[in-house]
């Protein structure tokens, strides 16, 4: 008999964090997708590896929501932005479906590396949406999801949420569906 269990959204362990940076330089990969005074929404933020990063970048003068559903990521990065006085992060731990304190078409940039695939397939689409309704009209977003076994999210689903999108940039490869994206 087998029991059927309500999927909740899946997270990374805090060292596998550590281990991405290797391969991802934050800083070289976000540079080009924002400016000082921009507000962005890191959703999936884990322990903040872009979300500082993005803090930086934009200065005083812009903002970062960061938000995952892991509380010991939101407090971990509450921690290292007091460290280095980072005032222009707001963390949240929250489900990527639930952004009510984020205003419509608010944001310049929506980065969600990762999360469309660990978030719960009961919650995917609703937080598709809710990443149109906080985007600007003429914001960008960057959505990836894996393609691994570690992954809730199959080709059919991938291809289903880009395409409520304008695509300006796609990468799939053998692990990983990647899109940089506007508001139709």
């Amino acid at each position: 008999m087998t029991k059927n269990k309500e999927k909740r959204d899946k997270h990374f362990p805090l060292i596998g964090h550590r281990i991405a940076r290797l391969f991802e330089p934050p800083k070289k990969f976000i540079v080009s997708y924002v400016t000082k005074g921009q507000v962005v929404a890191d959703l999936g933020c884990g322990p903040g590896f872009y979300s500082l990063h993005f803090a930086k970048i934009l200065g005083p003068e812009g903002k970062v929501y960061s938000v995952d559903s892991d509380e010991r990521c939101i407090k971990a990065l509450e921690k290292k932005a007091k460290k280095r006085g980072y005032n222009n992060i707001e963390a949240y731990s929250s489900c990527a479906s639930n952004l009510s304190f984020i205003e419509d078409n608010s944001i310049d940039f929506v980065f969600s590396n990762g999360l469309l695939c660990s978030i719960a397939p009961k919650q995917r689409e609703t937080a598709v949406e809710e990443i149109k309704r906080i985007l600007k009209p003429n914001g960008l977003a960057f959505l990836s999801a894996a393609r691994a076994s570690y992954s809730y999210m199959n080709t059919e689903e991938w291809e289903n949420i880009i395409e409520g999108f304008k695509i300006i940039r796609r990468e799939d490869k053998r692990s990983l569906y990647s899109a940089e994206v506007s508001l139709k």
